[in-house]
């Protein structure tokens, strides 16, 4: 199976971004040639500015301690396990915690950090990143693998607060989710939501199907439109029918 996900709020949005980003660092961290900490490098920036959102430290603060008052109110509750639920509870309070020592605007140690923010400024420009116009960069790429790991590790750090809460978060939001199933009669699906709010919808269908979900929706409706998985045609609707699995998420209010 293929699996899609669709944020429905903005909040979700950057969430499965940064998400995106911290997987996407942590691989090219660990590998060892220049070019991959080059894509790491670059790859911090993305998150320096995905997370520069102003509001992003105090929703997190506040989903966190949404979660956390909901999961309490589960206590002696015969369906739940009681160790498992303290110790949800107990990464809660500490990715919270963390978050919330994080002192003044969200990545402003690499924003005084000169020569990071020289290379970003070159990055964003076709070759900009070339020995002959960053040659202390080229200098940087010519050390020992570890010393540039030990370095990334070290500007990385002061993010990783945000990482651990978004990665709760998500956990929690996709375990919340039912998976029903639909067929989609010649590539088409509509379901009227009947008052059902939903934070994130994951479509998922056989990797074989050589087609792919386009997702609209609002608080009256989804519509999903599956199209030709053709990286060359223009998009045109899969004219058979689709079987897939649904499933919409939501944080518990």
């Amino acid at each position: 199976m293929i699996s899609y996900e669709f944020p429905l709020n903005e909040k979700v949005r950057t969430m499965l971004r940064l998400e995106d980003l911290f997987a996407r660092i942590a691989h090219f961290i660990e590998a060892e040639t220049d070019v991959d900490h080059h894509a790491a490098l670059v790859t911090l920036f993305e998150i320096l500015e995905v997370a520069s959102r102003s509001d992003l430290k105090s929703e997190l603060l506040q989903e966190l301690e949404r979660q956390k008052r909901v999961l309490a109110n589960l206590h002696n509750n015969p369906a739940i396990s009681e160790a498992a639920l303290e110790d949800i509870l107990a990464e809660i309070e500490k990715a919270a915690a963390e978050v919330l020592a994080l002192n003044g605007k969200v990545g402003q140690h690499l924003r005084e950090n000169e020569w990071l923010m020289g290379i970003k400024q070159r990055a964003c420009m076709p070759g900009g990143t070339c020995q002959f116009d960053l040659p202390s960069y080229h200098y940087w790429q010519e050390q020992v693998p570890q010393k540039r790991r030990e370095n990334m590790q070290k500007w990385l750090a002061p993010l990783l607060p945000l990482s651990n809460a978004i990665s709760i978060l998500l956990r929690l939001l996709r375990e919340s989710g039912k998976v029903l199933h639909f067929t989609a009669h010649l590539g088409s699906f509509q379901q009227m939501q009947g008052g059902r709010v939903a934070q994130l919808l994951r479509v998922s269908l056989s990797r074989h199907l050589p087609c792919l979900p386009e997702i609209s929706a609002n608080k009256y409706a989804i519509n999903i439109r599956f199209v030709d998985a053709n990286y060359a045609a223009k998009t045109t609707v899969y004219e058979y029918d689709v079987p897939f699995e649904l499933t919409f998420c939501s944080l518990s209010q």
